[in-house]
């Protein structure tokens, strides 16, 4: 299942069984069903294990040559939990299922299934949406879709994860996709993603997304981590999601990998109530949702966190930042994704806040992205990377904002969307990195016209303290062939001319064709 194609087909076959169901419901009963898959390959291929160990002689594990007692010990709980495995009943389970998947009560059969994993796995308590018996789609082809994910195998344990973590991955891509608007409420994209955590580089220490939505953020990180010669775990996870559901499939999604979080008692509003008031995060990365005028602002015109200026009632922007701020250690680094009008908005509060907080020197830089890289709007929408000590990770950059311009980067993966690839994310973060000569690349930062350029907080202010972009890195350069303009205007009119002429006179050739053969031009 490593291959995409095999993705592509695994999805397209499982859409095709979607009928008339909202993917925003059917989501849930695929990735499900995937998780129940998961886990349950796990567990067989932690049972094999032992039973191999069970019968060798040489093994720690070999206590009997009775075959009734290894079957017994089989049983045991504590054999799988301890390894970080999740104990499966009999009766949740794939074999188990699979052999009842035409039954007419298979959707009740799945949510007892997901009812015993939850009381047996304390961790999951509560996570697991069960929805199956009363979902919108035939049993038939519930039970059609079980046969479908059964082609899955996550039981190699050095490949299951990633065989695991590929197949969410690309789901929930494709989901946000056939959902659109509301697909995009959940789903940051991975370029978006990787983009925030190349820039962020969290080796270890707290990670926080106060909106983390499927998780995109905390998986990301992970595999930042193991990528750079650190160990899975070297980073603690913490989130807060508002929506239910999204709150669940959140779990599920750290759960199958195997990592740790705190996602705090329950789903709840970030403003309404904070899940981790007294956290302070090493790094934080999130997607709040753009230019929100519903927050109920007018409730928490008081609040502590107003550090910078109390954020307007009609839109959240400043809301957001100001919470992230709250949150950061004091050499603690975030980088957040907003619409574009933070940058420049001066209605209401949001230019006094913008203003104070670049009079703070907490922005540390600033990212304009290309259009067209979310699932769910095309408002133009922009990076901000915020630090509460510009002296610590790098040199001493107090005083001064790097501009990025990355518009012109990406490119278009279907007629919708665009995304960045690894050139561009690495020509972002290096750039970023250079500036702060961290060690994190190697080579001197240089101001590139049309594209960035480091600037004194004294020039922001002739600017209005407005922090767009395309304000401070200027145009780019264009080749100068040293050619006077007046002798490369004639000599290019002369081309011009020349063609005109020859286009002119095959105009000629083809009418006097047509004519020939008798048609009249």
């Amino acid at each position: 299942m490593t291959d995409p194609n095999l993705h592509k087909t695994l999805w397209e076959t499982a859409d095709k069984l979607r009928s008339n169901m909202d993917a925003a419901e059917y989501k849930h009963l695929v990735l499900g069903l995937i998780f129940i898959k998961y886990v349950s390959d796990a567990f067989e291929a932690r049972r094999a294990e032992l039973a191999r160990q069970f019968a060798d002689v040489e093994s720690d594990l070999f206590f009997s040559d009775d075959p009734e007692d290894q079957e017994t010990a089989l049983e045991d709980r504590d054999y799988y939990t301890s390894e970080n495995v999740f104990w499966v009943p009999p009766e949740s389970r794939w074999e188990t299922l699979r052999d009842q998947a035409k039954q007419a009560n298979i959707g009740r059969i799945v949510d007892d299934a997901l009812v015993a994993i939850e009381e047996e796995n304390p961790s999951l308590k509560n996570i697991l949406d069960k929805r199956f018996a009363r979902a919108q789609l035939e049993p038939s082809r519930l039970g059609e879709l079980i046969d479908l994910i059964s082609k899955i195998g996550f039981g190699a344990k050095d490949k299951a994860k990633d065989v695991l973590g590929e197949v969410y991955e690309y789901f929930l891509g494709q989901f946000a996709s056939a959902e659109g608007k509301k697909g995009g409420q959940f789903y940051t994209p991975a370029s978006v993603v990787k983009t925030l955590v190349e820039v962020l580089s969290p080796h270890r220490g707290k990670v926080y997304d106060p909106c983390c939505g499927s998780g995109g953020m905390f998986v990301q990180s992970e595999k930042f981590v193991e990528s750079h010669g650190g160990r899975f775990g070297d980073i603690s996870i913490y989130g807060q999601e508002s929506n239910p559901t999204t709150w669940r499939l959140v779990a599920m999604n750290l759960a199958i990998r195997g990592m740790d979080f705190n996602l705090g008692k329950e789903p709840k509003d970030t403003f309404a109530g904070d899940q981790h008031p007294d956290l302070k995060a090493d790094f934080i990365l999130a997607n709040p949702p753009f230019n929100v005028s519903d927050w109920g602002g007018e409730k928490y015109s008081e609040d502590k966190r107003w550090v910078y200026g109390t954020p307007p009632a009609g839109n959240a922007n400043f809301a957001w930042l100001q919470h992230i701020l709250w949150h950061l250690k004091p050499d603690g680094q975030a980088g957040v994704v907003l619409a574009n009008g933070s940058m420049s908005s001066n209605q209401n509060s949001e230019g006094s806040i913008r203003q104070a907080m670049v009079e703070g020197d907490v922005v540390e830089c600033m990212v304009a992205l290309p259009p067209q890289l979310f699932f769910n709007t095309q408002i133009p929408a922009c990076l901000w990377f915020l630090t509460q000590d510009k002296s610590a990770h790098g040199r001493d950059r107090r005083g001064e904002v790097l501009f990025i311009d990355a518009r012109k980067l990406g490119r278009m993966a279907n007629r919708t969307l665009r995304v960045f690839d690894g050139a561009d994310i690495a020509r972002i973060a290096g750039t970023v990195h250079r500036w702060r000569q961290d060690g994190e690349v190697e080579g001197e930062y240089q101001d590139v016209p049309g594209f960035c350029r480091a600037v004194k907080l004294d020039e922001i202010q002739e600017h209005g303290f407005v922090l767009t972009p395309g304000r401070y890195v200027g145009a780019e350069e264009v080749e100068d062939d040293d050619e006077a303009f007046a002798e490369k205007m004639e000599r290019l009119t002369a081309k011009l001319a020349e063609q005109m002429a020859k286009g002119a006179e095959l105009d000629g050739v083809i009418r006097g064709k047509l004519a020939g053969l008798g048609y009249f031009v």
